[in-house]
């Protein structure tokens, strides 16, 4: 067995590899939790160094699959809402957080479109970026103890800048150093490697933010968990569906479907109660369990063929 053959076949292993070395290292991983961020912005900034401005096409597809990430994760709130805020807050994420960074590495792999796919994730994240510190501050009820306009700015310097700015960088090397830019997108496959190392960041923080929960919350825990399989699901399903419309149900079901957990960790941890981070901890676990079964199935199937 070659290398890249040993590298195709170890794919489909590498992510639940990173929650199980999150869950096993968790104690030390807080140290260098700072990392993410850095992360998360070279991820972003090689995705959408794969995607040209001219492949930038904003099809009807992807509006209809962007208006069910913005107004499902509205509508999931409001029906949450009056059981409880803790689970609103944990499944509103899981739905309003963006298209994975990898997500446009899975696509091709599973014979899907990726510009498509990449075109998406630039779509989803730059109106996350948009309406994030709006939404932070409408869903945490104040819970930073801050005016309005003060919590607004404090999320919107934030999530912005780190969304946004990967944007500008990849569009202006594609202009003013068009080799640079090429040569990030090409290496898309490091962007899945990188959301590796970051999911055993982010996957031990949540692990230890639980285990320092009471027992209490157990049942809490249980029904975020349980919450965010559900969503999960329902987006992978919704996201093939409308997919199968337009001729491509594998861009449809990872751009809606896979989502840039760590990112959304990230903001649970940061702007929401810490125990809202269960509900994308969890769906790292469902949507890498979707992801693994049908890399494994499309692997055999090609060697069927």
């Amino acid at each position: 067995m070659n290398a890249r053959e040993f590298q195709r076949r170890a794919k489909p292993w590498v992510l639940p590899l990173a929650m199980l070395c999150g869950l096993l290292f968790h104690p030390w991983l807080e140290a260098v939790a700072w990392v993410v961020p850095y992360l998360i912005f070279t991820m972003l900034t090689i995705t959408f160094c794969r995607v040209r401005p001219r492949q930038f096409e904003l099809s009807t597809m992807l509006w209809i699959m962007l208006a069910i990430q913005l107004a499902g994760s509205a509508v999931v709130f409001l029906v949450l809402r009056p059981f409880s805020l803790d689970v609103a807050q944990a499944i509103f994420i899981c739905v309003l957080c963006p298209t994975a960074t990898a997500a446009p590495v899975v696509t091709g792999m599973l014979g899907g479109s990726v510009p498509r796919v990449a075109a998406y994730s630039v779509l989803c994240n730059l109106a996350v970026a948009l309406l994030a510190p709006l939404l932070f501050v409408w869903v945490g009820e104040g819970a930073a103890a801050m005016s309005f306009a003060d919590e607004f700015k404090s999320v919107a310097l934030q999530v912005a800048p780190l969304i946004v700015l990967p944007l500008a960088l990849a569009f202006g090397l594609y202009f003013f150093a068009p080799k640079v830019h090429s040569a990030i997108g090409s290496v898309q496959g490091v962007s899945f490697y990188l959301w590796a190392v970051s999911l055993v960041v982010v996957v031990g923080r949540a692990v230890a933010f639980i285990l320092a929960e009471p027992a209490a919350a157990i049942p809490e825990m249980i029904v975020i968990a349980l919450g965010a399989g559900v969503v999960c699901v329902l987006q992978f399903a919704a996201g093939r569906r409308i997919g199968r419309r337009y001729g491509d149900a594998v861009s449809g079901a990872q751009g809606l479907g896979q989502k840039n957990t760590v990112l959304a960790i990230w903001m649970a941890l940061t702007y929401l109660n810490p125990i809202a981070s269960i509900g994308p901890a969890a769906y790292i676990v469902w949507q890498n369990s979707i992801n693994s079964a049908q890399l494994y199935f499309k692997m055999k199937h090609t060697r069927a063929d």
